[in-house]
């Protein structure tokens, strides 16, 4: 007994091993089938949710993608179904500028199938249905948390699963998200017969020959074997020729296909050759432009600063010539130092007699004579009569006597006011205390104050 339940039990692992891999290959090659009609009707068709093709392809993946997919545990023990889409979640968190965010955060859209089923669409439309499915083969620790030993997803034929959907890359696709087709209620049901196509052996043929002639042979006698091979050869003739017709018009399909495709990317490298072309000539004329600007300017640039540097040369002249006739008017306009002592001999002289007090008439003749001498000398700035003054000698000077004494010589006296300080203090010995009291007592017409 122990050895027939073993027995059964081996029995029924090899029968659910078979099972498994059967239903693995038929997946897959019902998706390669459900990829080529895809493929075949965006030539001829627009494809959109309402695409029988379409449907079939989306419940064939979601078959796939929930091959042998583990339950959610619950906090009780109990185990709940799951949907792909949580494996998706997970492993293609990495993938750059993905679209799992956008769709989480749909508002149409609430359950995980339903989840799913907008994300096949929109990575259709953004053509990276093969780049999801690559990273999420590639997190081989996540995959193995959300699949059970057996499934696709973690077997060898999920590479190829990954090459075949990059033919998808070249079909438009147009969905609306907001349609029935993301009920998550409703179940994926795949349709087979699109893909079962029967097929007549050779062997199958000859036998059904043998049969139209056993056929013909009992069922006329009037019938001869020279017309029943005549009717074999022709339906056989027929036959080979419908097969050939067929494959010649698969053959044209594909070529009239890759032509177009062709002419289209001819059209495509075209336009941008033309574009870049006449990019080109834009950057080249404005190159152009810059450099006769860039040109233009040097050469205002170099003209004013010619321009500016004869300016400063006239400027510098003209200072030249403004200083050499400042230094010359002034040397022209400062007394001389004869008329200069002869100014300071006369103060010194008026100081030293209001000091002593000898108001007589007599000082007021030579202090009358010394105001003389020193209006003549301010207003004649020629050195001549100052050196005629200064050439007299003592002996051949004759003051007017009119009855009073000759003033004494001052000229020891003369060196206290010979500079240009005692000079310039004239004005301030006017309103000074020693001149105040005798102003009034000594001021005569022909005493005038210089």
């Amino acid at each position: 007994m122990a050895s027939l339940g073993v027995g059964l039990h081996l029995t029924r692992k090899r029968g659910a091993g078979r099972s498994a891999a059967v239903e693995r290959r038929n997946l897959l090659t019902v998706c390669r089938f459900s990829v080529k009609t895809l493929l075949d009707r965006s030539c001829f068709e627009t494809i959109d949710d309402t695409s029988p093709e379409f449907v079939n392809f989306v419940s064939i993946l979601e078959q796939i993608l929930s091959h042998r997919l583990k339950g959610q545990t619950t906090w009780f023990g109990y185990e709940s179904p799951r949907s792909f889409w949580d494996c998706i979640k997970a492993a293609c968190s990495k993938v750059p500028h993905n679209c799992i965010r956008s769709i989480e955060s749909m508002e149409n859209v609430r359950s995980s199938r339903a989840k799913g089923r907008a994300w096949i669409r929109v990575v259709l439309m953004e053509k990276r249905l093969s780049e999801y499915i690559s990273s999420a083969l590639r997190e081989l620790k996540t995959t193995r948390r959300f699949y059970e030993d057996g499934a696709i997803m973690l077997g060898e034929e999920a590479g190829l699963l990954a090459d075949t959907l990059i033919g998808l890359n070249t079909i438009d696709f147009s969905f609306c998200l907001k349609g029935e087709g993301l009920d998550g209620s409703c179940p994926a049901v795949i349709d087979y017969t699109p893909y079962l196509k029967f097929t007549q052996s050779a062997d199958s043929i000859s036998s059904d020959e043998e049969e139209m002639r056993t056929l013909g042979s009992s069922g006329s006698e009037s019938s001869t074997p020279d017309k029943t091979a005549t009717a074999a050869s022709i339906f056989t003739e027929q036959s080979n020729l419908f097969s050939k017709c067929k494959r010649f018009e698969q053959k044209y399909r594909m070529a009239l296909e890759q032509k177009g495709y062709l002419e289209e990317l001819v059209r495509l490298r075209e336009a941008q050759l033309s574009e870049a072309v006449s990019h080109n000539k834009a950057l080249q004329q404005s190159l152009a432009d810059t450099h006769l600007s860039h040109t233009l300017e040097k050469e205002q640039l170099e003209y004013i600063v010619l321009e500016l540097q004869d300016q400063l040369t006239v400027l510098k002249n003209n200072d030249l010539r403004s200083r050499q006739e400042l230094t010359a008017h002034l040397t022209n306009q400062w007394p001389s130092p004869v008329a200069l002592d002869a100014n300071a001999v006369a103060l010194d002289t008026l100081l030293y007699r209001k000091s002593r007090g000898q108001w007589e008439e007599k000082s007021f003749q030579s202090l009358e004579q010394l105001s003389t001498d020193m209006s003549l000398s301010q207003t004649s700035l020629e050195p001549s009569h100052t050196l005629s003054l200064e050439a007299r000698p003592a002996s051949s000077t004759h003051w007017p006597h009119q009855g009073k004494e000759e003033t004494p010589s001052l000229r020891g006296l003369c060196g206290s006011l010979t500079s240009v300080s005692s000079y310039k203090s004239l004005a301030s010995l006017k309103s000074s205390e020693c001149l105040a009291s005798p102003a009034a007592e000594i001021c005569s017409p022909g005493i005038t104050p210089s």
